[in-house]
């Protein structure tokens, strides 16, 4: 599940879910209630949160297991 690897990339740079919570201008309750499964990410936080750890959104959603993220339009 892609709630798994959200956990995984936060964890893996040592972040609290404060901080990520923060950087997504919510409350950590809001925040931990997505990361548990308990409420569906919005697809503007996918967005954020792939852009934060330099990824892309597929690999957030499971869709592919390559990490590196798509070349940006210009």
């Amino acid at each position: 599940m892609y709630i798994q690897r959200i956990k995984e990339l936060r964890e893996d740079k040592d972040l609290k879910q404060i901080n990520i919570a923060n950087m997504l201008q919510m409350k950590q309750p809001q925040y931990a209630r997505y990361e548990s499964g308990r409420r569906e990410f919005p697809i503007d936080c996918i967005i954020k949160l792939a852009n934060f750890y330099n990824t892309s959104t597929d690999y957030l959603l499971g869709i592919t297991n390559e990490k590196k993220p798509y070349p940006r339009i210009k």
